[in-house]
């Protein structure tokens, strides 16, 4: 046992069970995160524990693991734990990650979610669980069949809260939470603490601890993430994201879009510029995402252009490179985004092409982060004509480490005649670095990084003589103005065709450039809906939704007047 708590590092001052630190030591796992480290021993003393934590922190581990320290030789019956989780990828991430941490207790854990039949979440449940992780709609769904109890439940957990509040998730929340009657411990992880998260906790937790480690810990605050912006005019983007992958040669990238539009048009021009590049958003059914997302964690596919709907919770360890289409208009955003990368010690990059109305809010979000986004220049024909003969002189060196070079002296025994060894080899070298797609045909990308002025604050200045370049539509950081008017859209569908709030800010989400906190009230009847959105965006809201379907059906809108 000693040797075993030598290996398993700083986890076993934490108490966990024997069982535990095997499974940790197992999998590599030596010194605990800053939140696992805060956050076990909290949890494991029963406390109720409000949480501020960024992707990329090792929260899924920090409440795991208290979670299969309850099991204690139970044997499965009815579950214990139940942990609230905004999409279904997130819920089989997590799923996954009990698995893996509980194989030597033999815990059980079903995750439950929709757009997979629920007959086989029905026999998994029947069959007795330890541990159910699920998405707040599938969960309700099973509590009112029956086949979820929770009378049994000691610990609940709600993780990426904000993101199922800007889901719309938040009556439903709030009625699993209410289901639970016997004393129990309540957990909250979020990456943004909105006053909706602080109002659950004061309805639903008692007398709970704060910690915060979204600052201090994030992997953008370490160092793990090289974070640089691109000022790009908008027409140029394509290009300019092109030659810059093409310089940075990613193992994995993930590109944020607005919308599904774009996310489609720009799958299209990175598949023609030679890159694997696969699309993911809300317009796509379920079958269809997971074959990219197979796709994407094989290997196949190297570059994942995504809305931020569609990408919620998605956690790949290929990843290499975030890429920000557009600058987030919510700096939470931004940090949750680049979260994707720089885990467990690895270096990441975050890279963000921002038109030059959008300064102001690579600012605001070098304020939150209190980290400074270096502005750098788009590569030129001729940087990236050099990248590729670099590239080529890489690739020949590794061809000429090979053993099997003596097979191929028939082909230069043929050619001797027709010219001197170096001839042929240079015809040789231009064949191959025309075959690996390095022929460079394009036209320069203004400069305009030099507009730039940054100032020792974090802040930025635009050229004189440019009064309102930089300002940016959304300098609140995505929230709306207090007092802002809202609007209402109406939208003929309803209970009935069996619309949720999730949908309903999914859609809008993926087709415009509100994001989730700027979507609401919204109620649902049984033919028809109503959601509220900032009024100056009304029209742009219907013009997106007369273009697209929800759940598959093409519904009536118009705005709505009471």
């Amino acid at each position: 046992m000693e040797e075993q708590t030598d290996h398993a590092g700083g986890f076993a001052a934490l108490g966990l069970r024997p069982e535990l630190l095997t499974a940790l030591e197992e999998l590599g796992y030596e010194e605990p995160t800053p939140i696992q480290r805060e956050t076990i021993p909290l949890l494991m003393a029963g406390r109720d524990l409000l949480g501020q934590a960024a992707t990329g922190t090792g929260k899924t581990a920090a409440f795991a693991l208290p979670a299969l320290q309850l099991i204690d030789g139970r044997s499965a019956s009815k579950p214990i734990a139940l942990v609230l989780v905004p999409t279904r990828e997130l819920a089989m991430q997590v799923s996954e990650a009990f698995f893996r941490y509980g194989k030597t207790l033999g815990a059980k854990c079903v995750p439950v979610y929709g757009g997979q039949p629920i007959f086989r979440q029905l026999q998994a449940l029947d069959r007795g669980v330890h541990i159910v992780v699920g998405t707040p709609g599938r969960i309700i769904d099973h509590i009112g069949r029956g086949s979820l109890q929770l009378d049994a439940i000691r610990l609940v957990v709600l993780d990426e809260a904000d993101e199922m509040l800007d889901m719309g998730f938040a009556d439903d929340i709030e009625s699993i939470l209410q289901t639970i009657s016997q004393p129990h411990q309540t957990v909250l992880f979020s990456a943004t603490m909105p006053s909706r998260i602080n109002a659950i906790a004061k309805r639903y937790q008692t007398d709970p601890v704060r910690i915060n480690v979204v600052r201090g810990d994030t992997v953008a605050s370490k160092g793990k993430v090289r974070q640089c912006a691109y000022i790009v005019q908008r027409n140029h983007k394509p290009a300019a994201l092109g030659r810059i992958l093409d310089i940075e040669s990613p193992g994995g990238a993930l590109v944020f879009c607005r919308t599904r539009v774009e996310v489609d048009q720009l799958t299209e021009t990175m598949n023609g510029r030679g890159y694997r590049a696969e699309a993911l958003h809300g317009g796509m059914d379920q079958l269809q995402r997971d074959r990219v997302m197979a796709r994407l964690r094989e290997g196949t596919t190297e570059l994942l252009v995504a809305t931020d709907v569609a990408a919620r919770g998605l956690d790949v360890d290929t990843l290499t490179h975030v890429v920000n289409y557009d600058v987030p208009s919510a700096p939470d955003s931004y940090v949750h985004r680049i979260g994707r990368v720089g885990r467990a010690g690895r270096e990441g990059v975050a890279i963000t092409l921002a038109e030059p109305r959008e300064q102001r809010l690579l600012a605001n979000i070098e304020r939150l982060t209190k980290q400074a986004i270096t502005i750098e220049k788009v590569p030129s024909v001729t940087d990236l004509r050099a990248a590729q003969m670099a590239q080529t002189v890489s690739s020949i060196r590794e061809s000429m480490a090979a053993d099997d070079l003596d097979d191929f002296y028939p082909v230069l025994n043929a050619l001797s005649g027709d010219g001197n060894p170096q001839r042929i080899a240079l015809a040789t070298i231009r064949l191959f670095h025309e075959l690996a797609g390095n022929v460079v045909d394009e036209t320069e990308i203004p400069d305009i990084s030099h507009r730039v002025d940054r100032r020792p604050d974090g802040g930025d200045s635009t050229r004189p003589g440019k009064p309102g370049q930089g300002s940016g539509a959304r300098g609140t950081g995505g929230r709306p103005d207090k007092g802002a008017p809202t609007g209402f859209v109406y939208i003929g569908l309803g209970r009935a065709a069996g619309i949720r709030p999730g949908d309903l800010v999914g859609a809008i989400a993926n087709e415009t450039e509100l994001v989730g906190r700027e979507i609401g009230p919204i109620r649902i009847t049984e033919k028809f809906a109503v959601v509220g959105v900032p009024d100056r965006s009304v029209d742009t809201v219907l013009a997106a939704l007369k273009k697209t379907t929800i759940k598959g059906k093409k519904p009536t809108v118009r705005r709505y007047t009471d």
